[in-house]
């Protein structure tokens, strides 16, 4: 069973950082490109950042370009995504999965990022 397990949310204000972490499961995790998406209320999930299988090449949502570092770890099966100087418009809830997304993929409960004053 695919299951992915996402950390790391909270509260921080407008310039703070944050680090979020997913856990991956059920799936041979080194072989797949992963993803962060983030679906803000009202709004469709959104591809923010993803990162190669063996982890060599990055990209970048244009809003979150160099704000935002993806990682990964594929001896733990874990993804990571350092989130600094983050703006208001980055409060959403965010999530993990391989990209592209298979079509029957489940998603995990995601962690909500509430960027306030």
């Amino acid at each position: 069973q695919v299951q992915f397990v996402e950390s790391g949310g909270g509260l921080v204000q407008p310039g703070g950082s944050l680090r979020l972490s997913c856990a991956a499961s059920g799936i041979i995790f080194r072989i797949y490109v992963m993803g962060w998406y983030r679906q803000a209320p009202g709004k469709q999930r959104e591809l923010v950042a993803h990162i190669t299988s063996e982890g060599s090449t990055t990209n970048y949502a244009n809003s979150v370009k160099g704000r935002f570092t993806i990682s990964r770890d594929n001896a733990k099966n874990t993804v990571s995504l350092q989130m600094n100087s983050l703006k208001p418009e980055d409060t959403a809830v965010y999530y993990c999965n391989r990209y592209p997304i298979p079509g029957d993929s489940s998603w995990g409960q995601g962690t909500q990022v509430t960027v306030s004053s």
